[in-house]
């Protein structure tokens, strides 16, 4: 039975998307059979894999209004082992619709239940706000992995995460973990960086991953390309951490 990890921040910009790419893909290479789901509006998962988002006829967007089932929309192997559940801008209309809708928590685990069995890792990223979609994905995971950024605020909007999962945990999903906390972003030039390691671990109650993902140009050009890194340049130092963090997640199982 395939784990499920939600990859989780209400801040934008912290490293979701690439880390829902690149660690589904290192993954995949250590020989795991791999189902990224994209449930942010903006496709920027769907779209780092190289597909286009915008010629799409079926996507989460239609799985979650009961309008095709879930092996309708998955596009096999996109790279060896990693096959998608894509999303588009489609997706930005889903809350409106499913107002009224009966037990709409649970519309994602639902349909994922079909399929779990089908994979090692599920891996599923949150659109960056606390909405419907990211409830329904902490609904359907095992456990939360939280990527944060090297900066000043880093743990402003944590504990408001942690208050999320916690109350998912009580009312909807029972089994919830949190899986970790991942750095992003980390430059070892800067003291601040360093700091905010130390600061976090030593306010966090929580698993904090001893691989730092650096500040990497090869991580942020990848996407461009529509590959993960590991794909893109496997000898880069984003590449290297992100192989590092999927053993570590593996050790983690």
């Amino acid at each position: 039975m395939g784990k499920i990890i939600a990859i989780a921040n209400q801040k934008g910009g912290v490293g979701k998307t690439t880390t829902s790419i690149n660690l589904s893909s290192c993954l995949a290479e250590k020989g795991k059979k791999v189902l990224v789901i994209d449930t942010d509006p903006q496709g920027n998962t769907t779209s780092g894999f190289g597909i286009d988002k915008n010629n799409l006829d079926n996507t989460i967007y239609e799985l979650i209004l009961g309008e095709c089932t879930i092996r309708d929309c998955i596009i096999p192997e996109v790279v060896k082992g990693v096959s998608v559940l894509p999303s588009n801008v489609n997706l930005a209309a889903a809350e409106i619709e499913l107002i009224g809708v009966d037990k709409k928590e649970y519309i994602l685990k639902n349909e994922v239940d079909y399929v779990k069995d089908d994979y090692d890792f599920i891996i599923i990223d949150c659109p960056p706000s606390l909405n419907m979609l990211t409830i329904n994905s902490m609904t359907t995971a095992d456990s939360v992995l939280v990527p944060i950024q090297c900066e000043y605020y880093a743990l402003e909007g944590l504990s408001q995460l942690i208050h999320t999962v916690n109350l998912v945990k009580e009312r909807l999903n029972p089994a919830l973990k949190m899986e970790g906390v991942v750095f992003t972003m980390y430059d070892s030039r800067t003291n601040l960086s360093m700091q905010v390691v130390e600061n976090v671990k030593q306010n966090l109650k929580q698993k904090v991953y001893n691989t730092l993902i650096p500040r990497n140009i090869r991580l942020a050009e990848a996407p461009s390309y529509g590959q993960p890194i590991n794909i893109y340049d496997a000898k880069s130092a984003g590449a290297e951490a992100y192989m590092q963090l999927a053993e570590e997640v593996l050790n983690n199982k």
